[in-house]
């Protein structure tokens, strides 16, 4: 799992996208406004690139699960997890017991 922190706000991130989709006609390529812009704010420019993708995404523009269905399954996920491992403890807690009752019972 990724431990990395996010150095951008949120307001930054969707201002440069704003600002990738406003400019790109001044430039040669959207990869171009991309690089452009990414140096003024101090980012990668594969780092904006993603910010572009995921906010196309998000706003429909583009295939691909949006932020907050992700996010959701993401949390459905880790929920099912912690379910299973709860519910494996409890058989073999449960199998522990029996067996001991019946250990209990077969001694004299």
């Amino acid at each position: 799992m990724s431990k990395t922190t996010n150095k951008f706000s949120p307001e930054v991130r969707e201002r440069a996208v704003r600002m990738v989709t406003e400019h790109q006609g001044e430039h040669a390529s959207r990869w171009a406004a991309i690089v452009s812009i990414a140096a003024k704010i101090g980012c990668a420019p594969h780092t904006l690139n993603d910010w572009f993708n995921k906010a196309a995404v998000d706003s429909g523009k583009r295939a691909g699960v949006p932020s907050d269905v992700a996010e959701r399954l993401k949390a459905l996920e880790r929920e099912n997890r912690e379910l299973r491992q709860a519910n494996e403890i409890l058989r073999k807690a449960s199998a522990y017991f029996a067996q001991a009752e019946l250990d209990r019972r077969s001694k004299p």
